[in-house]
């Protein structure tokens, strides 16, 4: 299929994607192929993550995505019209903070974004700094406002440019590393402000390198590695599609182990008073393996199988580990 007629395919599609691509490639001067072939459906609504570790293409995808660098090949559509040829259209509906917030650093936060507002030829200078005031309180600022940008912390400059994205309503938000630099309450506070966007409407596309992150505050994932997409779809699915780990609580660990590799359970681990394990096949009754450990003396205090984690299916998908914490 030539790259005009996946365009015109991505063009006739009208499914309420929010943004949609086909065979979207990007391949830079010296042969890097940074992504590879991405069919990407982000549905109307959604939070989506955009999950993968360092170096897997995220960054890329979406700085052309939002028109900030031009494809090798393929086609995308954002908000129902081809990128980057509507950027004009599309943009003034898109929040956005990719790679940090650009700043100036001798002005205050609130200055920094009444710079963003005046820039926004729809926007109405009459409302301009409530809607400032607003966007600050919004993100936790309000007291940092008359601070020049300069004296932030990382985490503060995520914040401002957060800010900035929510200054005008938007029907797409998209964010690469969100919660870059934040401390942990900081990471629930932004969190929860998606969450919120999300019961608004606003559709959320999150890029991160943080599991747990996507698995608490999104809908729906793709898993990127290497410039390819491996999986996309609700996240609860792509969960499922991977064996959860069966926990053994016993003051006999060693026992416990020895007979649960007799059983033919595998990747068995020990951890003081629990044994885990990959769950046995669904045709694997585990009464029957309970019981096994029961007949050899072993003091079962909890038996139970834990429900697999974005983690696990990454895992199962690439063969590969995962910087979970960041």
């Amino acid at each position: 299929m030539t790259d005009s007629v996946r365009a015109s395919a991505v063009e006739s599609a009208d499914d309420g994607a929010v943004i949609r691509t086909r065979a979207l490639t990007k391949r830079y001067r010296g042969g890097q192929l940074a992504v590879d072939g991405l069919d990407l459906t982000v549905p109307a609504g959604s939070v989506f993550g955009f999950l993968g570790p360092n170096g897997s293409g995220k960054t890329t995808t979406i700085r052309m995505l939002m028109g900030l660098i031009e494809p090798t090949a393929g086609a995308a559509r954002v908000l129902g019209h081809p990128m980057p040829r509507a950027a004009r259209a599309v943009l003034p509906h898109v929040g956005a903070l990719i790679e940090g917030p650009a700043l100036y650093g001798f002005l205050s936060g609130r200055d920094n974004l009444l710079r963003y507002d005046a820039a926004d030829p729809t926007a109405d200078p009459r409302t301009r700094r409530a809607r400032v005031t607003a966007a600050l309180e919004r993100v936790g600022l309000t007291a940092a406002a008359g601070k020049k940008a300069k004296a932030y912390s990382l985490g503060m400059k995520q914040r401002l440019g957060l800010a900035a994205a929510l200054l005008q309503p938007r029907r797409l938000l998209v964010l690469d590393e969100p919660t870059n630099g934040l401390d942990p309450q900081g990471m629930r506070e932004i969190r929860s402000l998606v969450r919120e966007l999300a019961a608004e409407g606003t559709t959320v596309f999150l890029s991160s390198h943080l599991l747990d992150e996507i698995e608490q505050v999104c809908t729906h994932a793709a898993v990127m590695a290497q410039g390819r997409l491996i999986v996309q779809g609700p996240v609860a699915d792509l969960a499922a599609g991977a064996r959860g780990r069966l926990v053994v609580t016993t003051p006999d660990p060693a026992e416990a182990a020895r007979v649960l590799k007799e059983q033919g359970v595998v990747d068995v681990v020990l951890a003081e008073d629990r044994v885990s394990a990959e769950a046995p096949p669904a045709d694997r009754d585990l009464a029957d393996v309970n019981s096994a450990l029961v007949t050899a003396g072993v003091r079962v205090r909890g038996f139970i199988v834990e429900r697999a984690s974005l983690e696990d299916a990454f895992v199962a998908l690439t063969g590969e580990g995962f910087d979970v914490a960041g």
